[in-house]
């Protein structure tokens, strides 16, 4: 359990900053976007969001039971995705780990189809680590995931690209979960303790990659080579069949970056660019695993983290948090967007 640290003084600080809290805009904001025309936020953080372009080919039938080492449970593909007669979201998905992490909440492992809410272990994992296309609540305060669910279930949360069909997802199962299911999966969620599971590398070059179900997994055998890294963080699966195919819960990423981005995300983080931003140690302590209901934001997928601070920036998640947060991302660039979250 993390400590009750009250986080009234910090709220209160930002408060100050502000003005007061009726000058906060908590409405419901929504972005069209022309695919032809994105705009600039978009362009330049690509990377971030993984928009799929080509239709992916269809999922096929799949009786044989796959296998994972250091386990003896077998499923089929179906039943890895909760799959049930060819219809997605409709059954339980597979728990290859069960001794990994304490019993899930019936919600959060099976959803309830009738309801629209999708299993949160589909596309959490059990472990609550979710891959770079999903967010990562485990170890989270459950305070603040439930209060994300509900900023999910008014309209408060949404994104700022349309074409990520999970914001939807997401909303969608907010919506139909009553009160005691959200603060039993925010329970749950922060029984976990978050651990490390992604390898950062600064390179100038990177693995040559297509778009798949929100994830750039590397090319293999015709086409596969390396290209320039350029403005971006290409974040990957080590094992790209074990973590897309398999949906193994135990294989991490690795999250290429530029040269100098550490260098630079430090300085932002620790230091606020000389003013450009807040110091993040201010609020989300020294270590930056958070204090109180505030969320911890090290280690965690930079292609997540990044969409955070521009769906903020753009106005498209809001609620209390993200209007205290508002000022911060306010002068960051595309770039410093980037810096911050390789070094996180």
């Amino acid at each position: 359990m993390k400590s009750p640290t009250s986080v009234f003084p910090i709220l209160l600080t930002w408060l100050v900053i502000l003005g007061a809290t009726s000058s906060l805009s908590l409405g419901q904001t929504t972005r069209k976007v022309d695919p032809d025309h994105l705009p600039p936020d978009l362009v330049e953080l690509a990377w971030a969001y993984a928009i799929e372009l080509e239709k992916p080919p269809p999922m096929t039938e799949d009786s044989e039971k796959h296998r994972l080492p250091g386990t003896s449970l077998t499923f089929t593909r179906d039943e890895i995705l909760g799959r049930v007669d060819g219809v997605m979201f409709q059954g339980p998905p597979a728990d290859w780990y069960p001794g990994d992490h304490p019993k899930m909440p019936e919600i959060y492992a099976k959803g309830d189809p009738s309801r629209k809410i999708i299993a949160c272990a589909l596309c959490h994992y059990p472990n609550g680590k979710g891959k770079a296309e999903n967010a990562p609540p485990a170890g989270q305060d459950a305070r603040y995931i439930a209060q994300q669910l509900r900023e999910f279930k008014s309209g408060l949360r949404q994104g700022s690209e349309p074409r990520k069909s999970n914001y939807q997802l997401m909303i969608d199962t907010a919506k139909g979960m009553t009160d005691e299911e959200i603060d039993q999966c925010a329970a749950y969620l922060e029984s976990m303790s978050w651990t490390k599971w992604i390898e950062v590398v600064e390179t100038d070059t990177v693995p040559k990659t297509y778009l798949r179900g929100g994830l750039h997994i590397p090319i293999e055998g015709e086409g596969a080579g390396t290209e320039p890294i350029g403005n971006r963080i290409i974040e990957s699966p080590v094992d790209p069949h074990g973590t897309e195919f398999l949906r193994n819960p135990r294989s991490g990423f690795v999250a290429y970056v530029p040269k100098g981005a550490l260098q630079r995300g430090a300085d932002l983080v620790y230091g606020g660019g000389g003013g450009k931003t807040w110091q993040c140690i201010v609020c989300h302590g020294q270590d930056l695993n958070g204090i109180g209901n505030i969320p911890g934001i090290a280690a965690r997928s930079p292609s997540y983290m990044a969409r955070q601070l521009n769906d903020i920036k753009q106005g498209t998640r809001q609620g209390e948090m993200a209007a205290l947060m508002k000022p911060v991302v306010a002068n960051l660039t595309s770039e410093d967007i980037l810096d911050i979250v390789a070094y996180l």
